[in-house]
């Protein structure tokens, strides 16, 4: 169960703030939850997974007992969170083409999302360790949502600039994940920078095979 504030275990929480809560928000559960995940998220990017409960509640301005009656676990709400934002950003590739000036635009802007992403996903490895099966899940998750957004995105600046594709959506992702790994840690760390120089060379239509002093490489 999620940890009270004595570091115990939680099973119920019997208050009128959270009989209060669960009464405002009946007939509305998608909403609430969305709020919630909202304020989750917000809370792990600046505290990390291992936030106290009652900080989240009073982002999202619920009871502690609302949260406890969506999600029982600490790692359930992670999960809840992790692809709360996954799907957020899936949402925003299709949104961004068609609002953006130009596709090369559009998939730069939606990197950039994307790169937020993972450097200010806190904690999820630590927060399932032991669960392989949950985290493999997640991952073909992730990869199934994001790789297609990515694909179509890239499909259309590479059309818009007229290059031709040498690498795929997959390994695309791949490259910005490399890049971003420890950029939480050290500030001095430029990955977002790094990231769309990436793009450009991949926009830029250089072929995979490339020479240099006879040697190819």
């Amino acid at each position: 169960m999620l940890e009270n504030e004595e570091g115990g275990q939680m099973s119920e929480v019997h208050s009128d703030e959270s009989h209060s809560a669960q009464t405002q928000h009946v007939g509305r559960p998608r909403r609430s939850q969305q709020a919630l995940l909202d304020a989750a998220a917000a809370v792990f990017v600046t505290s990390g997974v291992e936030a106290p409960v009652r900080e989240i509640a009073a982002k999202a301005g619920v009871g502690v007992g609302t949260i406890y009656r969506h999600f029982p676990t600490r790692s359930e709400l992670v999960v809840a969170v992790y692809r709360h934002q996954v799907e957020a950003c899936a949402d925003a590739g299709p949104r961004l083409l068609a609002e953006r000036p130009t596709p090369e635009e559009a998939l730069r802007a939606w990197v950039a999302l994307f790169v937020e992403f993972l450097v200010t996903k806190h904690g999820l490895a630590g927060a399932l360790q032991g669960d392989s099966a949950g985290s493999d899940a997640l991952h073909t998750y992730f990869v199934g949502r994001l790789v297609p957004v990515c694909g179509e995105l890239l499909e259309a600046a590479l059309q818009a600039v007229g290059s031709a594709p040498h690498v795929d959506a997959y390994n695309v992702l791949k490259g910005i994940g490399n890049l971003c790994v420890g950029a939480a840690n050290d500030a001095r760390y430029d990955a977002s920078g790094l990231v769309q120089l990436l793009i450009s060379g991949v926009l830029s239509g250089q072929p995979r095979g490339i020479t240099i002093g006879g040697c190819s490489t």
